[in-house]
């Protein structure tokens, strides 16, 4: 028995031990306005602050249960490769940074790839899990990719890839690089297949992903204020010897410059991507008679307006 327990009066001691049974992680502080946030609420609002409305990092399953009808879908199970080719070894081997994440994560790599449906209708998603090494892009994301691409021709699916990542991984070296071209290939079966692909932008989306599939999309949506760009914002700075814009590489910055489509607030974010998954699939609409002296393209009148991206 100690000091406290021998000279405190019980009702007072009962409350002192109530006060270690209070759970110290029931709140959280948003990083754009330093309100304090309830856990429960926070997530119940898609990890969007109440106040000020910024953009909280959402882990992979509780994206892919906003984005399926009822939270309902399948992961498609990925092959098999090699964990460590190159036997590359930084402050520790390869393979054990890979078993360290896996066991973090319970996850094998850092691409979910999961078919089921949005507004009753097919979709593949490949969203990248940013907790596993940065969402970097190695040879198993690759193969993903190329999974989530073959799976929606062979589903007549639409295909949705949510990126977020820090780049190609250095650990698998020139065979991280290749899937690069990898990642092209798979968005040319949909687009042989005349299948939707749209990618949605996520904080951050940077190096080899936005050097190759990321931007290719036939629509470009992002998430508000992700960060998006190729090389680091320091790296450019020293490199051209200029202060760039404060909101550089941010999304609504590519927005204004024809880079990415439309910015979309996360709790909107599951409608418009239904609606535009419809357009995409060419949902019946007024028919417009072929012209001949166009070699057979649809005619337009003079003064028929030209339709833009952001009238939808």
């Amino acid at each position: 028995m100690n000091w406290l327990s021998r000279h405190v009066r019980p009702g007072i001691q009962r409350l002192v031990g109530n006060k270690k049974e209070t759970p110290d992680n029931l709140w959280t502080k948003c990083q754009s306005c330093d309100q304090m946030l309830f856990h429960k609420a926070l997530a119940e609002n898609l990890q969007v602050c109440t106040h000020c409305g910024h953009h909280h990092r959402m882990t992979v399953l509780e994206r892919l249960d906003s984005l399926f009808d009822d939270g309902a879908y399948q992961r498609l199970e990925q092959p098999e490769l090699p964990a460590d080719p190159l036997k590359f070894k930084d402050k520790k081997p390869y393979i054990a940074r890979l078993k360290e994440y896996q066991s973090k994560t319970d996850e094998k790599d850092a691409v979910i790839v999961a078919k089921g449906t949005m507004g009753d209708a097919p979709v593949i998603i490949a969203a990248f899990n940013f907790a596993f090494m940065g969402g970097s892009m190695g040879r198993a994301v690759g193969e993903a990719l190329v999974l989530a691409a073959e799976a929606a021709v062979a589903n007549k699916a639409a295909l949705l890839v949510i990126p977020a990542s820090g780049g190609a991984r250095m650990q698998e070296g020139i065979l991280s690089l290749m899937q690069m071209p990898r990642s092209i290939i798979a968005v040319e079966h949909m687009r042989e297949a005349r299948l939707p692909y749209v990618v949605l932008l996520t904080n951050p989306t940077t190096g080899g992903v936005t050097a190759s599939f990321a931007m290719l999309g036939d629509l470009t949506l992002s998430e508000p204020n992700a960060v998006i760009g190729f090389a680091g914002r320091r790296v450019i700075e020293e490199t051209i010897r200029e202060q760039l814009p404060d909101d550089f590489q941010t999304a609504e910055y590519l927005q204004e410059h024809g880079m990415v489509d439309q910015v979309v607030d996360r709790l909107e974010l599951r409608g418009r991507l239904i609606m535009l998954f419809g357009l995409l699939r060419g949902v019946p609409g007024p028919t417009v008679p072929a012209d001949p002296a166009t070699d057979g393209a649809p005619a337009m009148a003079e003064d028929e307006p030209i339709a833009s991206f952001d009238q939808v």
